[in-house]
């Protein structure tokens, strides 16, 4: 559960990570191996939709892991840990020099997925996106999922993979992001349309 407060006229979240990042912050800093352990896997699944390859996830985990520690101290309080340490993925991963093995030599033009006039982006995730990829009963179909995902660009990546395969919400997504809310949809939507194209046949009725 999540609460609120306010403290010295900012807001404070008070979420599952808060006492245990607050007692790392006061010294305790051999408690940092509870967010290792908690965290862990989640940042190397996260990294493995991004990069799609176990050595590039690994690195992405360690770099995440050395940046949070390093600034924690100046974690405020004032957003979910989960949600900052996200952030300081994402920067880590945007930092990255490699490119994934499916990456195209040069960014995609995703300008022909522009909403058309009138067209609402959907809010709701496809329904492969709700699946663990390891999962999916047919294989070949998850390995035509993460091809699709790794061949968008970064940007457009990060947003697909942060609402529709880590569950935050388009808020959290942009604010990890530190993009708009109105661009955060407009990536997210624009990466969709590209992913429901490269992945017809597979999912006709829910992608």
């Amino acid at each position: 559960m999540i609460r609120q407060e306010i403290m010295s006229g900012k807001k404070t979240v008070r979420d599952e990570d808060f006492e245990l990042v607050q007692a790392i912050n006061s010294g305790r800093t051999e408690l940092f191996q509870q967010l290792v352990e908690k965290y862990q896997q989640k940042l190397y699944n996260f990294g493995m939709r991004m990069c799609g390859e176990p050595r590039d996830a690994e690195d992405l985990v360690q770099e995440t892991f050395l940046n949070v520690f390093r600034y924690l101290k100046g974690f405020r309080y004032e957003t979910r840990f989960k949600n900052w340490m996200y952030r300081v993925a994402t920067t880590t991963c945007l930092k990255a020099k490699r490119k994934p093995k499916h990456a195209p030599e040069r960014e995609l033009s995703l300008e022909e997925f522009m909403p058309g006039e009138g067209d609402v982006p959907p809010d709701q995730a496809p329904g492969w996106a709700k699946k663990p990829l390891d999962q999916l009963l047919n294989q070949e179909v998850a390995k035509h999922i993460r091809k699709a995902i790794i061949e968008l660009p970064k940007n457009y990546r990060m947003v697909v993979v942060l609402r529709d395969q880590e569950g935050f919400s388009t808020e959290e997504t942009a604010q990890i992001l530190d993009i708009s809310v109105a661009n955060t949809k407009v990536r997210l939507h624009r990466a969709r349309l590209f992913l429901r194209e490269k992945l017809k046949g597979y999912f006709d009725h829910d992608a």
